[in-house]
């Protein structure tokens, strides 16, 4: 699945990939120094800048959204939330052919979530720990992953007062030839986000889109010749890089087979 991704981006580049978009008060400067980060961790429930078109708007905008979905029906945030690690990701299978889950239920609420790359361990023999990979596209240094956001009112942690928490999940697709070799191992094996071309990112982002055409966005698969991908340190780890890098930089591993294709 995809519980690891990477912006490395500022508000105002974001700005400028749709037009008339209205950033939320949130989006200042002081968020690009807080929050532009090379690794943000989906179980952590973070904020993220998600672009979304409100039920009662037609442009655009772009909000702080926690990763990690809270249903509308929730009133109460504590005991559901082992459940909630669960609502990361969303099977694109589910939105349209499962009618009763919830994400059938919100399927007109979608997003984008943008990003510049993602991470995935890979299982190899004579290994002990699975190898981290960085992920990404060749033509697009910024993408957009597909996503469903959800708004749920509950009571604010400090002062009781009932408030608006916006909450997203990243949708994922079966895995390329590329991922399958990545994300081979595992539960949720065989498994990838949803990455679309900037052409399909704007289609999917349309208030009103068909279902046949939202189906065939579903169904898009990314080529494994238009990824790319390479190596790096340890990232589930408190551990230092050796050599004091960046999280999504390349990191060699001693006797690595390499991928194929």
């Amino acid at each position: 699945m995809c519980y690891d991704i990477s912006l490395t981006s500022s508000i105002k580049k974001l700005e400028k990939y749709f037009a008339n978009t209205i950033m939320d008060d949130q989006l200042n400067l002081d968020f690009d120094m807080a929050h532009n980060m090379t690794h943000i961790i989906g179980h952590a429930h973070s904020e993220h800048p998600v672009f979304y078109i409100p039920t009662n708007d037609t442009l655009p905008h772009c909000k702080l959204m926690e990763w990690g979905v809270i249903p509308f029906y929730v009133k109460d945030e504590l005991a559901y939330k082992k459940q909630r690690s669960s609502m990361l990701n969303i099977r694109s299978e589910r939105i349209l052919d499962d009618t009763k889950s919830y994400w059938y239920k919100i399927k007109n609420r979608r997003c984008l979530i943008p990003i510049t790359g993602f991470y995935e361990h890979r299982e190899v023999a004579g290994f002990t720990k699975k190898i981290p990979y960085y992920l990404g596209l060749k033509a697009q240094p910024l993408f957009f992953v597909p996503g469903l956001y959800s708004v749920a009112e509950l009571p604010d942690k400090t002062t009781g007062e009932m408030i608006k928490r916006y909450t997203y999940g990243i949708i994922t697709r079966p895995a390329n030839d590329l991922m399958k070799q990545v994300h081979n191992g595992g539960e949720n094996k065989w498994r990838m986000p949803l990455m679309l071309p900037f052409d399909l990112s704007e289609k999917w982002f349309q208030k009103d889109l068909p279902e046949a055409e939202m189906s065939a966005i579903l169904k898009y698969e990314m080529p494994s010749g238009q990824m790319n991908y390479h190596t790096v340190f340890t990232i589930r780890s408190n551990k230092l890089r050796p050599d004091d890098k960046e999280k999504n930089s390349f990191y060699q591993w001693e006797n690595l087979p390499e991928l194929l294709g």
